[in-house]
């Protein structure tokens, strides 16, 4: 490319640069960059707001999280135990069913 051809691109830009600044209003621009750099600010808050309640949940979850475990296994006794006693009842009622009322069961 020559230094001409390049001339001719760069003057061709800046009409075209030109004409388009002629569109479009300045206070309007600089109304969208104000409302952006609000809500950039606001997004920036939120985002502060939700690091901070992550970190609290996180130290929250470490302090339960020893129980939660301790706990789930004790109630995974409980319910072996609890289907251990059913199972025995079942057996103890069909058994006494039989003994007392054979005709029946």
């Amino acid at each position: 490319m020559g230094e001409e051809e390049r001339e001719t691109i760069r003057a061709a830009s800046e009409e075209v640069s030109r004409q388009f600044k002629t569109l479009i209003n300045g206070e309007e621009v600089e109304s969208v960059k104000q409302l952006q750099h609000l809500i950039l600010g606001r997004l920036q808050d939120s985002n502060a707001v939700l690091a901070h309640f992550n970190e609290y949940s996180e130290r929250c979850y470490a302090e339960v999280s020893g129980d939660f475990a301790g706990n789930t296994q004790l109630l995974k006794s409980i319910k072996s135990d609890l289907d251990h006693i059913f199972t025995k009842l079942r057996i103890s009622a069909v058994v006494i069913c039989l003994r007392l009322c054979p005709c029946i069961c």
